[in-house]
């Protein structure tokens, strides 16, 4: 059996986890991994290689493609219609025309999704608990994730609005304009940074919390691998869990099930997690009420 993988980002340890949990998943359902061949292609966050790294896993006759993103699932919807997808972390699968709805795919593409984004508004209002006078935050966005993005500003403007809270949108594209992000932001007179989800912000998370420290800006962020590398705290998904719940739906279709009949899923969890290190660095009291909230407390 022949699996093809495709990621927009740099092939990561942090990444290499993720598949080796969704892999471990997939041997309990009854694929052991002797019996498994995962073709990856990652494009090194050039999202033009894209195409041409998804029409080369259609090519090596994959019985089924895993795609991680918005942009690697749709360069593996071009390619194909006829070999199952599962995708993993999709922003908002119908603003993009990957699928037509979350209840009845119907295409070649189903799985797991992340245009649940009650948890953006959650992002700031923790970071406001965190750092009482935050008053102008720098958003990190990637304008080539336009859909997710958009859904994340909108509902975090809102909370912005009612916490008196101004909000400095800044496109990154790559982690070559990082530097050059964080120090004009600090020049405009920003307090605090929210780190929207993209997979090339989860690839170089470890630059970015370097830079929020550097900078001493307390940032927030979707992920818990975030503050793991150095950002104050994070809101959102167990990412190594979607990865798992992606093997039930590669063994589903793998035993018969048609992709435009499983309905896309979002995750229902959230995990806060906060790091006291980067607090006291920042010398910030973290309230005793957010950390009794906190899944997870580093330090």
């Amino acid at each position: 059996m022949r699996i093809g993988y495709l990621s927009p980002t740099v092939s990561t340890p942090l990444e290499a986890g993720w598949l080796q949990e969704w892999r471990i998943a997939l041997s309990r359902r009854g694929y052991p991994e002797h019996v498994v061949t995962l073709e990856e292609r990652y494009a090194g966050d050039r999202l033009e290689r894209l195409p041409t790294l998804a029409t080369e896993l259609v090519r090596v006759r994959a019985d089924l493609l895993l795609t991680f993103a918005t942009q690697a699932t749709l360069a593996a919807k071009a390619a194909t219609a006829a070999i199952p997808i599962v995708m993993i972390g999709v922003g908002d699968p119908i603003g993009v025309g990957i699928v037509r709805s979350l209840n009845r795919p119907e295409s070649n593409i189903t799985g797991l999704a992340l245009s649940n984004v009650d948890t953006a508004g959650k992002r700031l209002e923790f970071l406001k608990q965190a750092v009482p006078g935050l008053s102008r935050v720098a958003v990190l966005t990637n304008p080539r994730n336009e859909a997710l993005t958009n859904l994340h500003m909108a509902q975090t403007q809102q909370v912005a609005e009612r916490l008196g809270i101004a909000l400095d949108r800044q496109a990154v594209t790559g982690p070559e304009h990082l530097a050059a992000t964080f120090a004009a932001v600090v020049r405009q007179g920003v307090n605090g940074v929210l780190v929207l989800p993209d997979p090339v912000f989860i690839a170089h998370r470890e630059r970015i919390a370097q830079l929020a420290l550097n900078y001493r800006l307390p940032a927030a962020a979707p992920e818990g691998p975030f503050v793991e590398a150095g950002c104050l705290l994070a809101y959102g998904p167990d990412v190594a869990e979607i990865y798992r719940q992606a093997a039930r739906f590669v063994d589903r279709i793998l035993r018969g099930a048609k992709p435009a009949d499983l309905p896309v899923e979002q995750p229902t969890e959230f995990e806060l997690v906060i790091n006291l290190k980067t607090a006291k660095a920042l010398r910030l009291r973290i309230p005793q009420g957010l950390l009794l909230r906190a899944h997870h407390v580093i330090g």
